[in-house]
């Protein structure tokens, strides 16, 4: 078996490291204790990278870096990752947006609760002080008043909630939703960032762009009320610096909450001479479980584009994902998947490429065009197929796509099909997203199954009769092969049964499952 070899360059936790160390078509190189000038000569037989914000990947690392097919930032930001260098050199970057998630939810609570009661300085005035003073330290309380969320992603519309359970009103701002992401969970949906700024209470989770960088400056706190409190846990320079300094010191911002600054570490700067803000150390990520999380993550998808399967959250696909809904990106994933386990399941030559969507994912259909495409034809491409040349490598063999707009009447609020056809025949496989992005798979060739499209698959046609579920066990259990789940689905032509198992199936354990009487074709694929 040929191994891929993922480096590790950066500290990681110990479970996302026993993920690669335990993986059998890994080679893992641990290479987080070695200076970085000793690094550049390990990375240079690394198929994919991992790291953190210690590890430059500059144009010394991606010079070094010769066999590199993609690096995984394992965290959200991304600022030490030369993104034209790795397009320019084919080399796939992604990051780990959604694992610390919680942690930056709960931080950015914690910061708002500590401006409302200026816990910091009562705990410090008894603490360290040593005086008892309760007069000093009349808070306010979150009931009641109206805070102002930019941004209603992961993190945004999961502080509203919270918002909402302290009994504030909350409102939000964001163009790039549809209004009822909003309003379906109580929360006031604006397209006038006027109303945000009159809110008692102000916090942003949205990314640092163009758009955004300055987004709150001198001319937008002149219009808010005085004594707003303002919170940062996303990004620095996204509440212009010197404005806020001017503000907290006129008293024009009652409060600040900041865990991020523009330039870091801040050790020096002037916000941290004031008296009315609570500031952290850009701790957003730093729980134990967000740390875990994170690890895990980065480790998965290290693993997924080592084998070609999937590049979870791509920064720098020829697809501009910041300019596309946040739904669709799962659906871009899992279409990616189904085409990828069709071409397992039946390893002949691809005649045609189709994907058909229903509901509004049907707007999106040449973005999973060519997802399905490097899906389908890595199997048997490999490296040699790609985002960019794809389309072009399949028209070299002669493979044709279409596309199409199906009748949105399966009951999912979003489909996608991708139907396969090769010289033995045709694979159809459909499959959705619901809440939270879990990818699903529910249709294999018209029987209705619900499977996660993840891990070691065996696919048994098989006639509908007694005891092949038994007879199945018994083949794998005699090969010491555990079954971790079994999906059954039956229709007017047989039975399907999907067969997840913990370890990777050989030729032999097929032949012996095809030989049973009930089979009519057996397959097998990893995702």
């Amino acid at each position: 078996m040929s191994k891929h070899t993922i480096v590790v360059c950066d500290h990681i936790h110990e479970d996302g490291l026993d993920i690669l160390k335990n993986t059998e078509d890994i080679n893992y190189v641990y290479a987080a204790n070695i200076d970085k000038t000793a690094l550049l000569d390990v990375i240079k037989d690394a198929d994919i990278a991992i790291t953190r914000s210690s590890t430059d990947v500059d144009e010394k690392f991606l010079n070094a870096a010769v066999n590199l097919k993609a690096i995984i930032r394992a965290g959200v930001g991304y600022d030490n990752v030369d993104m034209e260098g790795c397009s320019k050199r084919g080399i796939i970057a992604m990051n780990v947006p959604t694992a610390n998630t919680i942690a930056a939810v709960e931080l950015t609570m914690a910061h708002m609760l500590s401006c409302m009661r200026k816990f910091p300085y009562a705990h410090n005035q008894l603490k360290q002080d040593r005086i008892w003073k309760r007069e000093d330290w009349y808070g306010n309380e979150l009931f009641g008043k109206k805070l102002g969320v930019i941004g209603f992603g992961n993190i945004g519309h999961r502080v509203a909630l919270r918002a909402k359970s302290f009994e504030m009103d909350v409102v939000t701002y964001d163009p790039y939703i549809p209004s009822t992401k909003a309003t379906d969970l109580g929360i006031e949906y604006t397209t006038n960032f006027d109303d945000i700024l009159s809110c008692d209470i102000i916090t942003i989770h949205t990314p640092k762009n163009k758009e955004t960088l300055d987004i709150i400056g001198e001319k937008e706190i002149a219009k808010m009320k005085d004594g707003v409190i303002l919170i940062n846990c996303a990004r620095g320079g996204l509440y212009n610096e010197e404005a806020l300094v001017n503000n907290l010191k006129s008293g024009k911002i009652a409060m600040a909450g900041i865990d991020v600054f523009k330039k870091e570490p801040a050790i020096n700067h002037p916000l941290l001479d004031l008296d009315n803000i609570t500031v952290t150390a850009h701790l957003g990520a730093n729980t134990k479980e967000s740390q875990k999380k994170i690890a895990i993550q980065a480790a998965q998808n290290a693993i997924e584009s080592a084998r070609g399967i999937a590049y979870p959250n791509a920064l720098n696909l020829p697809i501009d994902e910041s300019k596309i809904p946040s739904f669709v990106k799962p659906y871009i994933e899992l279409t990616q998947k189904m085409a990828f386990l069709s071409a397992q399941s039946d390893k002949s030559a691809i005649r045609s490429i189709s994907v058909q969507a229903e509901g509004k994912i049907a707007e999106y259909l040449d973005s999973l065009t060519t997802f399905a495409a490097v899906g389908s034809l890595s199997v048997s491409g490999g490296e040699d197929v790609n985002y960019v040349n794809a389309k072009f490598w399949a028209e070299e063999k002669g493979i044709t796509f279409d596309t199409a707009e199906i009748s949105h009447n399966s009951g999912y609020n979003n489909k996608v099909t991708v139907k396969i056809t090769t010289e033995k025949g045709v694979n159809t496989i459909s499959g959705t997203v619901f809440n939270d992005n879990m990818q699903r798979i529910v249709d294999i060739n018209h029987f209705a199954l619900d499977i996660e499209p993840k891990g070691n698959m065996i696919f048994l046609r098989n006639s509908d009769v007694p005891g092949v579920i038994g007879e199945v066990g018994k083949v794998l259990g005699n090969e010491g092969i555990n079954i971790a789940d079994f999906r059954l689905s039956r229709g007017k032509n047989g039975a399907l049964a999907v067969i997840l198992v913990d370890a990777t199936i050989n030729s032999d354990i097929l032949s012996k499952l095809a030989n049973l009487e009930a089979a009519i074709s057996v397959s097998y694929a990893e995702i």
